[in-house]
């Protein structure tokens, strides 16, 4: 095995933060469930305020656990690698 890089305690903190809301775990959760999903695709499901909404999805990004890819006028939302990672992990803490 090569060699395995570790987080620092402050690089956790980031991801862990960046989750750290209903709104936001029900987003990554939502998206895991999606290819690729727009911001108006997330309102439409979750059905909260647009603004509140965007702006979880904003410190979704910022945290490192989701992608942004532009197409057009829609923005579509990506799991990242580590967004995936804390998918898995909320799903199997989801059944404890």
């Amino acid at each position: 095995m090569g060699n395995i890089k570790m987080k620092t305690a402050k690089q956790m903190e980031r991801h862990l933060k960046g989750m750290a809301n209903h709104y936001r775990i029900e987003i990554l959760l939502l998206i895991a469930k999606s290819r690729a999903i727009t911001l108006e695709e997330i309102i439409e499901v979750i059905g909260a305020n647009a603004k509140t909404l965007g702006e979880h999805t904003r410190r979704l990004y910022q945290a490192g656990l989701v992608n942004k890819k532009y197409r057009g006028k829609f923005v579509e939302h990506t799991l990242s690698p580590y967004g995936k990672r804390f998918v898995d992990f909320l799903k199997s803490f989801q059944r404890i």
